[in-house]
């Protein structure tokens, strides 16, 4: 299964003063089983390109693909495609509206044809999935924190068994702990469910630690696209697009400078951590 868009271009508000151009000629697969990192300045057409992928925007021009099937011919079916392709975006209010959790979470899976026991054996495993506490099933998704709203989001996706779960600034305003535990929920669901994840994220770090390959927007079209440390090489590239390595790459190009012979392609405190070390061990010696 795959999903991918060829020659997509979208416009906002075309023909009007307020035409604005969110994307322009972008070419991508994303096939199955992968976990990539989506990052991109603000503006640079992240939010728009992944509406487009389970079909809530229709491309301006070009044409996107699930399974090899063109999603906008007649006779495809959006609501197959959404059950398959999961989008969770960054405000979980937006899809939250039941009156209990559990409820909430159960929405999905009656709506593709699940009985109610059913529905709700699909809800109790994401909720559990992702870590939500079994004494906030009968509590209204409103009443919760900004953590476990995202959370129960996520479940109400998860819910439905979907192929691909697309997540737009899942840690957006949590602290540390609550942005590695959610993170951590979701790499398992990637190694044990084998579910496509696209993470779309403006923490260098956290993309740098979890995702197997990086497409990086600008100006509405893929600037780089490749593994974490081919992408992250090209640190002053991104610093010109208004983003940058994590923190790590350029710890490690200073130590370099300085005559340390560390690996420059480091990217994660693990990886720095056992360069570094062998280095001062080759410079004792």
């Amino acid at each position: 299964m795959s999903i991918e868009l060829k020659d997509v271009s979208y416009v906002y508000s075309p023909g009007t003063a307020y035409e604005m151009r969110a994307l322009n000629g972008v070419n991508l697969t994303i096939p199955d089983n992968q976990f990539i990192g989506m990052i991109g300045h603000t503006g640079s057409g992240k939010s728009t390109l992944i509406q487009l992928f389970n079909g809530l925007l229709r491309p301006t021009k070009g044409q996107v693909f699930y399974n090899g099937k063109n999603i906008w011919e007649e006779g495809f079916s959006k609501k197959d495609l959404r059950s398959q392709v999961g989008l969770v975006f960054q405000y979980p209010e937006y899809q939250l509206f039941e009156t209990d959790v559990l409820k909430d979470v159960c929405f999905g899976p009656k709506n593709q044809g699940l009985s109610e026991e059913e529905a709700r054996q699909c809800a109790t495993e994401a909720l559990e999935h992702v870590g939500v506490s079994k004494e906030l099933f009968g509590k209204s998704p409103f009443e919760l924190s900004g953590g476990q709203k995202k959370r129960v989001a996520i479940a109400g996706v998860l819910a439905m068994n979907p192929k691909f779960l697309i997540l737009d600034e899942p840690t957006a305003g949590l602290d540390p702990r609550g942005r590695d535990e959610i993170l951590q929920r979701i790499a398992a669901l990637h190694r044990t469910r084998g579910i496509t994840i696209v993470l779309v994220s403006h923490s260098m770090e956290d993309i740098a630690q979890y995702v197997q390959r990086i497409i990086v927007l600008n100006k509405g079209q893929a600037a780089f696209d490749g593994a974490p440390k081919q992408v992250f090489s090209h640190y002053r590239e991104l610093e010109q697009m208004g983003l940058a390595a994590p923190q790590i790459a350029y710890v490690m190009h200073d130590l370099k400078d300085r005559g340390l012979p560390v690996d420059v392609e480091a990217i994660t405190v693990e990886e720095a951590k056992d360069s570094i070390l062998k280095a001062l061990r080759e410079v004792r010696l």
